[in-house]
């Protein structure tokens, strides 16, 4: 196998993990590789268990036609690029519950939580768009974390969870990582998907402020 196919490789499933769900078209388009090149180095991740084709969000999928497939990280995938998943850390929160009660793990997770809140504050008050901030504070993190602008708010995307199969067996980390994203951002936000419970990407939505007051939107309703 050449070196330069490995590298090419690589960068296909980086930006998968990096960008989230994406087509072949897009894949191509991305990283100026033609047609039948990405389908080749698609096929190949796919079949070492690197990637998964999935079918499109039915949100996504308008207009005539068969809908392309979108490609996402596997576990497995997520383990190739340094996601190890910490046996350790399971084993003990479920003993701490065991022993404890499971306040005693709400506790943990809310110091973490509280440990995220000190050094996001920091970051942000270098940044006038607290938004764009907090995606950069966590992909510095490890989340490869980026910011969706909708019409009626945000949606803060991460595409890499260091702790998604800790956060599986314990919601609470995901739980009270939303309520510091909610107190760092001075507003209402909703988790919507999580990579711990099987989804591709973690998103929360954020919805547009005017003077720190939710916009009162019929979408924005949706969303509380």
């Amino acid at each position: 196998m050449k070196i330069d196919d490995l590298s090419t490789r690589d960068a296909v499933a980086r930006s998968v993990l990096e960008n989230g769900p994406s087509t072949a078209v897009i894949l191509g388009a991305r990283l100026r590789l033609t047609p039948p090149g990405i389908r080749r180095h698609l096929e190949i991740l796919v079949a070492d268990g690197i990637l998964e084709a999935r079918d499109p969000h039915v949100a996504l999928t308008r207009g005539r036609g068969r809908p392309s497939k979108v490609f996402v990280m596997t576990d497995a995938g997520r383990e190739q690029f340094e996601h190890s998943y910490d046996d350790l850390a399971v084993a003990a929160l479920k003993f701490m519950s065991s022993q404890s009660g499971e306040h005693q793990v709400y506790a943990f997770a809310q110091s973490r939580a509280d440990d995220i809140e000190r050094k996001a504050t920091v970051a942000l008050a270098k940044s006038p768009n607290k938004t764009e901030a907090l995606a950069t504070f966590l992909t510095e993190q490890g989340y490869a974390a980026s910011i969706e602008v909708h019409a009626n708010g945000e949606q803060l995307c991460q595409h890499h969870c260091p702790i998604a199969h800790v956060a599986a067996e314990f919601p609470q980390l995901c739980e009270t990582e939303t309520e510091i994203f909610s107190k760092i951002l001075g507003t209402h936000v909703q988790r919507l998907a999580t990579i711990a419970h099987g989804d591709g990407v973690c998103t929360t939505y954020i919805p547009k402020t005017v003077n720190n007051k939710k916009v009162t939107t019929t979408a924005g309703k949706a969303h509380k």
